[in-house]
């Protein structure tokens, strides 16, 4: 037996290189290994006689090879295995490609369990690449019941996964049930390790039913237990009252150049309401792309600066930070106020003028600069405040205990300052209530007047040219296109085009007279920042990027979006990539290609093309994809999600009302082990 610790280089028929290839699945112990859950399964539990196979019907068959031998297809360039294979009732022919080793296994005699879906070939049934195992071992792994299908990486198979879960299993045992029995006992849940068991290698579709219910609960139990941790330390925490400055405030919306949308009126006035109160504001501000939270988000800052209390605003990137610097610069300059940016790199600006880091950081200790704007440096060691009351983070989802309680203890003045969440991500409303219910929640969903809707077409291959002629045309107008890809490497098997293999495309045969950039998550940050910025001067005409052009750069002149492999992103996704454009006067497009125009493909995009509309997108993936393709793949700062599903609203519910039942009669110090995994599971890191 191993320990849960053991590393994966220990176990039987693991080496060297085999580790490396179960590391690049997050694999690296025993641990690891049994919470590595099949995505799906194949149910080979139904024996048959041959006599009794149809087509199409997965099952399993028990018999004796009466010959196997290989051949070589010239024509395919292949190694062809058949076997005949036969019981009491019949024999049918069995056929596997490219695997010659085949005839040393197995021999003419051997009694074998052929698991598969056999299928018809010259009028005759036969199984092709089926699961094979010799009915003399111990305890089928692969065939003769409900066989788990792991995510695999390159050069590893089903059956070695398979094989080292069935070592790891052994010690299951020494799996720790963290739920408190109560819970557990009222909920009817499985045990933890039986659940862990059961969910590899289940006895029968209802065990395993049963286990699915116990692991997805563990994980939504989590999530909702860290948000009334999150809850109960803003209801003890005290923060600054800061008063709504209405004469100021008005006199500042009415100079703008332009009128608030209601739901920036609405929104605002909801977070001038919170700032009053002397309990830490909580609250999520969501808008589709376009829809003017920054402004919503300047206002929240006047006033805060109007209270004489310092006001940060954190975005992702640096990019995005110095945009939000020169834009809040500009509308607040008749006020004089202050104005920082901090950034991880030496790019220090303090109303426009370069400073020296240490001279910025002096100022903000000792309070005399009202706003700060910057990146995650913002709550770095070296960075002190003397009266911080408001904190405003740009796309970042969760902003939990520990930030706060650094953020505390930053603040010179001792209290817990408001905290807003702003996202362009349209999250659907039973999906918020679940990540967020710790937020209070403001909508955005009212465009600004004037906004032109973007035309968005589906591309057919057979029109690409016409399309890039179009591209042409507007290029020579003067305006800019964004192309997005989904992967960096081109991926043979999934024929997706790789950014690289596009740029290159797109340089050298379609576009050699026009400015080409490039821009992906390998590039450093200061790569990045250059092409980035260089496109924003117009110095790029095309910039070809993969999605991480997706948060919040900001071109008024790009008016095309052009999306390749546009079937393989979630239309929430899509959604904010078309954002992107039809940020200026002119009118702007998004066309979409794709080499998959399925029907069900079709039906999908064209969704995307009828709305404009970001949070009904976010539902019609949500209920037809899942919540994987609402966000796109591990968005920052969602909780991930091993086995549940967004979907699983009855368990979500369940695991709401349990974890706010249990902290109305316990305290988290009388279950350790709870506590323990809630720290592991790092969403809240310290829980004094």
């Amino acid at each position: 037996m191993f320990s849960l610790n053991t590393p994966i280089e220990l176990l039987t028929r693991v080496g060297k290189t085999t580790a490396s290839r179960l590391k690049n699945l997050g694999i690296a112990t025993v641990f690891d290994l049994l919470y590595n859950f099949p995505f799906r399964y194949e149910d080979y539990s139904k024996i048959v006689n041959i006599r009794d196979l149809k087509p199409g019907e997965a099952v399993t068959i028990k018999g004796k090879i009466v010959l196997i031998e290989n051949r070589r297809a010239h024509r395919r360039r292949m190694t062809i295995t058949e076997a005949l294979i036969e019981d009491d009732t019949g024999s049918i022919k069995v056929i596997w490609f490219n695997q010659p080793f085949l005839t040393k296994n197995l021999k003419p005699g051997d009694d074998i369990f052929i698991s598969g879906t056999p299928e018809i070939e010259r009028l005759t049934l036969q199984f092709v690449s089926p699961a094979y195992e010799r009915s003399t071992q111990f305890d089928s792994l692969n065939t003769a019941k409900i066989v788990p299908i792991y995510s695999l990486t390159a050069n590893l198979t089903q059956k070695q996964i398979r094989f080292l879960l069935s070592q790891a299993l052994r010690s299951v045992n020494l799996v720790e049930d963290w739920m408190p029995p109560e819970i557990r006992e009222k909920n009817n849940l499985m045990p933890l390790p039986q659940a862990l068991s059961q969910i590899h290698f289940p006895n029968n579709q209802e065990q395993m039913a049963l286990a699915r219910r116990r692991l997805k609960f563990d994980e939504l139990f989590l999530i909702q237990v860290s948000s009334q941790i999150l809850r109960q330390f803003l209801a003890q925490a005290k923060a600054p009252q800061i008063q709504f400055k209405e004469k100021e405030i008005k006199s500042f919306v009415s100079s703008l150049p332009f009128t608030l949308t209601n739901d920036q009126k609405k929104a605002s006035w909801q977070i001038l309401l919170d700032l009053e109160k002397s309990s830490p504001a909580n609250r999520l501000i969501e808008g589709d792309v376009g829809s003017g939270k920054t402004m919503v988000a300047l206002i929240a800052l006047l006033n805060t600066a109007l209270n004489n209390y310092q006001g940060v605003l954190m975005a992702p990137t640096e990019i995005l930070a110095v945009q939000h610097f020169k834009s809040i610069s500009s509308f607040l300059k008749p006020f004089g106020f202050k104005i920082a940016l901090l950034t991880g790199n030496e790019k220090n600006i303090f109303g426009q003028d370069k400073m020296k880091k240490q001279d910025v950081l002096k100022l903000i200790k000792t309070g005399e600069i009202n706003i700060i704007i910057g990146t995650h440096a913002l709550i770095q060691d070296e960075v002190d405040y003397q009266n911080l009351g408001l904190v405003i983070v740009d796309e970042q989802h969760r902003f939990g205990v520990e930030q706060r309680k650094k953020l505390k203890d930053k603040n010179r003045n001792g209290l817990t300052p408001h905290f807003i969440s702003m996202t362009a991500t349209p999250i659907p409303r039973s999906l918020a209530l679940v990540l967020y219910g710790d937020l209070d929640l403001s909508l955005i969903k009212e465009m600004p007047k004037g906004r032109k809707r973007i035309i968005t077409k589906l591309i057919e291959e057979a029109n690409r040219q016409q399309a890039y002629q179009f591209i042409r045309q507007e290029i020579n107008q003067g305006r800019q296109v964004f192309v997005i890809c989904p992967l960096i490497d081109e991926s043979d098997k999934l024929g997706v085009k790789s950014v690289t293999a596009e740029f290159k495309k797109l340089a050298e045969h379609v576009f050699p007279d026009f400015r080409i950039g490039l821009l992906h998550g390998k590039l450093k940050s200061a790569e990045k920042e250059k092409v980035m910025n260089d496109f924003k001067n117009n110095e790029i005409n095309i910039l070809v990027s993969t999605s991480v052009v997706e948060v919040g750069i900001d071109v008024p002149n790009a008016s095309i979006m052009m999306i390749e492999g546009a079937d393989r992103f979630g239309l929430a996704q899509l959604h904010q990539f078309r954002g992107r454009v039809g940020r200026g006067e002119y009118q702007s497009y998004c066309f979409l290609f794709s080499e998959n125009f399925s029907q069900k493909t079709r039906e999908r995009l064209s969704a995307l093309v009828k709305s404009s509309d970001g949070f009904a997108l976010a539902e019609y993936d949500l209920k037809f994809r899942g919540p994987g393709e609402v966000f796109g793949t591990r968005q920052s700062g969602l909780p991930e999600l091993n086995i549940a599903s967004f979907n699983d609203l009855e368990l979500i519910n369940l695991a709401k009302a349990e974890a706010h039942n249990f902290f109305e009669h316990y305290s988290l110090a009388d279950f350790p082990l709870l506590k323990n995994k809630i720290e592991q599971s790092k969403m809240i890191n310290h829980l004094e």
